[in-house]
């Protein structure tokens, strides 16, 4: 099912973009309003030498890869600190699921009449 990955950044004392947080949600999968908050986390440094330098200088540590947050490969492995959370607001349509062949629970009296 379709995810959504949120990468939020911001600037640090130095002026400097640096990730603020990352998440990632499963679309919901029923028509309608959602409000959804999704927890936010961004890696941590694995050693304390690696910490002071990042605290010093920066930049904090940051997936090359956004869409690593939506795998579930190797996060296992992953230090995180958990960053607080975003609100969405989503409105969900469903569209045309029947003609692709899936079924959404939706009652349509000719949704089988196109098939």
């Amino acid at each position: 099912w379709p995810q959504m990955v949120i990468s939020v950044y911001g600037n640090n004392t130095l002026g400097r973009d640096e990730v603020r947080g990352y998440g990632a949600i499963h679309l919901p999968i029923t028509p309608g309003r959602h409000d959804i908050d999704v927890d936010m986390f961004v890696p941590e440094p694995t050693s304390t030498m690696q910490k002071l330098i990042s605290w010093l200088i920066g930049p904090r540590p940051e997936f090359v890869d956004p869409k690593f947050v939506a795998q579930s490969e190797g996060r296992e492995i992953t230090r995180v600190c958990s960053q607080g959370t975003v609100r969405l607001n989503l409105n969900i349509v469903m569209k045309d699921f029947l003609k692709q062949g899936f079924k959404n629970g939706t009652n349509c009296s000719n949704c089988t009449s196109n098939l």
